[in-house]
């Protein structure tokens, strides 16, 4: 199900506006992104798992969309798929939890200053 009041669908026709105004730009991109999707010391599919779990974590749907079909396409199983999720799920909610100690240090200031 898409949301496309939120998100709009992305169609070749608004990649290619995109593209014809910076195409110098689109360029580089697109030959930095094949460069970094090659195998290489990671194979192809490795490489798609952690393209999936980043797009969770930066919450791009655009990235979920397109990455999760790659992965598969690479050899990815449904259940990789969900535990590279799973992996992203625990890295956002202990980024969150490890940034309890700026609170923290906070909560310490504001205490010593009231006193």
């Amino acid at each position: 199900m898409e949301n496309n009041d939120m998100f709009p669908k992305s169609t070749r026709e608004a990649n290619e506006k995109k593209a014809a105004l910076a195409p110098r730009n689109i360029e580089a991109w697109r030959n930095f992104s094949k460069t970094v999707f090659e195998a290489g010391a990671l194979d192809e599919k490795t490489k798609q798992l952690i393209a999936v779990a980043v797009a969770h974590v930066t919450q791009c749907p655009y990235c979920i969309r397109s990455h999760t079909p790659l992965a598969m396409r690479k050899g990815a199983t449904k259940e990789e798929i969900m535990e590279a999720i799973w992996v992203a799920a625990e890295m956002r909610a202990g980024a969150a939890y490890a940034h309890a100690n700026l609170a923290m240090e906070e909560i310490e200031k504001y205490n010593t200053k009231k006193n």
